[in-house]
């Protein structure tokens, strides 16, 4: 006998009462959204985009976020596959950590790194002391505030990645005499890349929208610190135009990430 709901192509009816919050909430996210396509200066987009300020905040955010992306990379595959392989005591509370920069206010983190990494902070006053090294308000700040926001997205990706691969495979390619690292460079990095994928990019966008943590950490100086999200808080003062200029530069990436990820993440979700 066939149980309700068996067939893959059912849909349960939706509730009357649920279509009007649902309509709601839809124009809740989708109206501020339309009105900053409304009103975008479409005639002048190309200037405006065109123009030094523009040209300089995007170059910087680009090389920070994909700075940032290697950082996290390079620190956050390792992070994963600890927390995904590995048993200890204490790995909850090492998994909450590391997703504390998920749900924590960006100013918080900026100031965070600021006690951390400014000239009187707990690493950063031995940087300047040994090396005569400042990091804050230099383009390393906005790569490390950037790595600092935008790290755990990669980690959860990869580490749910890590969860799904076969090990059958790993121990496989163990019994056939291959080493711990051949295993992982052959078998267990194929199989994960399609995570790591999604989690660059996916941590990518994130470091390319950061304003909170960047603008306290590192500040707003042209060419230096100043990215594409502080230029378009500042250009609300003076130009409107220009800042809903840089918004559509901003909302067209993270449109194009949503879309990449489609398959891995919305799909995922609902399939």
């Amino acid at each position: 006998m066939t149980r309700v709901g068996s067939d893959p192509g059912h849909r349960t009816a939706t509730p009357a009462a649920l279509w009007l919050p649902a309509s709601v909430g839809v124009a809740f996210l989708v109206l501020p959204l339309a009105a900053l396509l409304a009103r975008a200066p479409w005639r002048t987009l190309p200037a405006h985009l065109a123009g030094p300020v523009v040209r300089t905040a995007l170059r910087l955010s680009l090389v920070s976020a994909t700075a940032a992306t290697a950082v996290s990379l390079l620190l956050g595959v390792p992070l994963a596959w600890v927390l995904a392989r590995s048993s200890f005591r204490g790995k909850r509370l090492l998994r909450a950590l590391v997703t504390v920069p998920l749900v924590l206010p960006p100013v918080v983190g900026g100031v965070a790194l600021l006690l951390a990494f400014g000239r009187r902070g707990v690493i950063g006053r031995l940087l300047d002391s040994w090396f005569g090294v400042s990091l804050p308000f230099s383009t390393a700040a906005v790569v490390l505030a950037e790595a600092f926001v935008a790290m755990p997205f990669l980690v959860i990706a990869v580490e749910g990645a890590l969860h799904g691969v076969d090990r059958r495979y790993e121990e496989a390619a163990v019994v056939l005499g291959a080493s711990r690292w051949e295993v992982f460079r052959r078998v267990t990095l194929p199989l994960m890349a399609p995570g790591v994928a999604a989690g660059a990019m996916l941590c990518w966008a994130r470091a390319l929208g950061e304003f909170g943590a960047t603008i306290t950490f590192a500040g707003s100086y042209p060419g230096r610190t100043e990215t594409v999200p502080i230029a378009a808080y500042l250009a609300l003062e003076s130009d409107v135009d220009g800042a809903v200029a840089l918004s559509l530069v901003l909302l067209a990436v993270s449109v194009l990430v949503l879309v990449g990820l489609r398959g891995r993440w919305v799909s995922g979700a609902i399939g």
